[in-house]
């Protein structure tokens, strides 16, 4: 098992605010890997291979987190990725497909270490757009189903407050402050 020091992950409910977070993280001088979902289903037909192929969609997920986590991999500066390996296990459970063998490899042998800050599903900010296509209880169920993932491989998420984003900011300073 590889284990790379200071790379925290900020993961949770579709719709939480992670996004908006990661961004004021960047604006501070944090060094931040954006979400690679996101990125997939805005290039041409990625939205397409998610609605036809989610098996499809879930190793491209893997291949582009791989990427992200090599190209952090040997730095000794605190990184804060947006989802990461064990985010990919939630998307097959919650679409009800089986864990690949390449899943459960990654999430097994690529290791983060930092704290793990959960999202919590939050109906107060959660809004739907063309790339986020859960309804409410669907975010809900990811939510779920991605923090089962993280701790089935080990990890403890920490759940950010329910509070705007200077405050889940501060509570990012003060936990990365740990590590």
């Amino acid at each position: 098992m590889r284990t790379f020091s200071r790379h925290a992950v900020i993961t949770g409910a579709p719709g939480a605010g992670k996004t908006t977070l990661l961004e004021a993280a960047s604006g501070v001088g944090y060094t931040t890997s954006p979400e690679v979902a996101r990125k997939i289903l805005r290039e041409p037909g990625g939205m397409e291979l998610r609605a036809r192929d989610p098996l499809g969609f879930a190793e491209a997920m893997l291949e582009a987190h791989a990427r992200e986590f090599e190209r952090h991999r040997a730095g000794e500066i605190m990184v804060l990725f947006d989802r990461g390996f064990p985010d990919v296990v939630g998307f097959l459970d919650v679409s009800g497909f089986p864990v690949s063998a390449a899943v459960d490899r990654a999430c097994r042998d690529l290791r983060y270490q930092g704290p793990i800050l959960r999202a919590p599903a939050w109906a107060a900010i959660f809004a739907q757009d063309s790339e986020r296509i859960q309804d409410w209880e669907g975010a809900v169920a990811s939510d779920q189903a991605v923090t089962a993932a993280w701790r089935r491989y080990g990890y403890d998420p920490v759940d950010l407050p329910f509070a705007d984003v200077e405050e889940r900011l501060a509570f990012v300073r003060n936990a990365l402050g740990q590590f």
